[in-house]
């Protein structure tokens, strides 16, 4: 398919490419499944600088690289700022032997990184996509995620922090576009993160990178460019493991992580035009530990919960909570919990809009919530 597109290319006259016009009747993407909204700009860490989402993360791969000289990054092309440039600038300030490319190998690049951190320096990998980290399936849960644990703590691969672009971006089918965190989320040993902005991704990458266990930090690819606010340009933390509370309410809790936590913001806001229903939205942010006490405290509160997730319903991790949900707060419920995600079938790609959970799929469910 590469091929025949230079070929067309090649055969069409110069400047002839870009003027041509979409087929007629071709499915046209003029907007997002959600909408933006940046958070305020935080006072307590001194001077911000407009940033979006990819910038945030090369600000606090600089930072942590500044920091520690035992730090690395290394992965498929990230010399050159990696293809979401995300990297960008960064061997250039601090050499090749610090930010390096490594062959197309997940499982070496993690089992590199295993390594790089048993020595005790800082390992920082990059795989490209989240999609293609299943062949570093067995490096991450039958080595980094055991690694203190079956030698009694003599060593531990604890500085090591795994990052990939993760979730759907609206054209990227079925290897570009998944949410794979379920499947680490059930491996002891290991955190799991996901941010929703900028501000929280520099914060929340910072605290996996300086983290004392093996951490994956997802970074929601439709945010790269799409998510733009203020962020500190010095270094800060965001604690792992704690949910943050974005919106108090009575009616209703909303659980959502990365993209998602845009698409319940609105859906919130409906839910307080139309049906004058108040909705409490939670950013569960880290996957694994996740914050429990945060969530149950709301749903004792509100009596319902809606959990909305892009990866598939089978086995996602909406299952989690809401089965510890279901054992913690059992006499609280006011109706069945919902969970609103993606279907079980390979994630499609024209078929995109349709498989989404976007807001009125969750404003449908929160409905039927609140009429039970």
């Amino acid at each position: 398919m590469a091929a025949a597109g230079r070929a067309l290319r090649a055969a069409l006259p110069a400047g002839l490419w870009g003027r041509l016009a979409p087929l007629p009747g071709a499915p046209r993407r003029t907007a997002a499944h959600f909408s933006f909204q940046p958070d305020p700009a935080p006072s307590e860490y001194g001077q911000t600088q407009k940033m979006n989402l990819f910038q945030s993360i090369t600000s606090a791969l600089d930072n942590a690289l500044a920091k520690d000289p035992t730090a690395v990054i290394f992965g498929e092309d990230v010399a050159f700022g990696g293809v979401f440039r995300c990297t960008v600038g960064l061997r250039d300030k601090y050499g090749k032997d610090r930010v390096f490319n490594t062959p197309l190998c997940e499982q070496g690049i993690v089992g590199f990184g295993i390594g790089i951190a048993v020595t005790g320096a800082t390992a920082i990998a990059e795989i490209q996509f989240a999609d293609y980290i299943f062949p570093a399936f067995d490096q991450i849960v039958n080595e980094a995620a055991k690694y203190r644990y079956r030698s009694g703590d003599l060593f531990n691969c604890g500085s090591l922090t795994i990052r990939a672009p993760w979730g759907c971006v609206g054209h990227g089918a079925l290897y570009h576009s998944q949410s794979p965190e379920a499947f680490f989320a059930h491996c002891p040993g290991i955190k799991i993160v996901i941010p929703r902005s900028p501000l929280q991704a520099k914060g929340l990458l910072l605290s996996c990178i300086e983290d004392k266990n093996p951490c994956i930090f997802f970074e929601p690819k439709i945010l790269y460019r799409a998510a733009v606010e203020q962020v500190p340009v010095e270094p800060y933390k965001i604690p792992l493991s704690q949910a943050e509370v974005l919106q108090t309410g009575n009616d209703v809790t909303m659980v959502a992580w990365g993209t998602q936590v845009h698409v319940i913001k609105e859906v919130a806001a409906m839910a307080q035009e139309k049906l004058g229903v108040s909705c409490e939205v939670i950013d569960l942010r880290t996957i694994l530990p996740w914050d429990t006490e945060t969530v149950c405290k709301s749903v004792a509160k509100t009596g319902r919960l809606l959990i909305s997730h892009e990866a598939p319903l089978t086995g996602g991790f909406a299952s989690e909570i809401s089965s510890t949900v279901q054992e913690e707060c059992f006499l609280n419920l006011e109706a069945p919990i919902a969970r609103v995600c993606g279907y079980d079938t390979p994630f499609p790609h024209i078929f995109e809009p349709f498989y989404i959970p976007d807001k009125w799929k969750c404003y449908d469910a929160l409905r039927r919530m609140i009429n039970y």
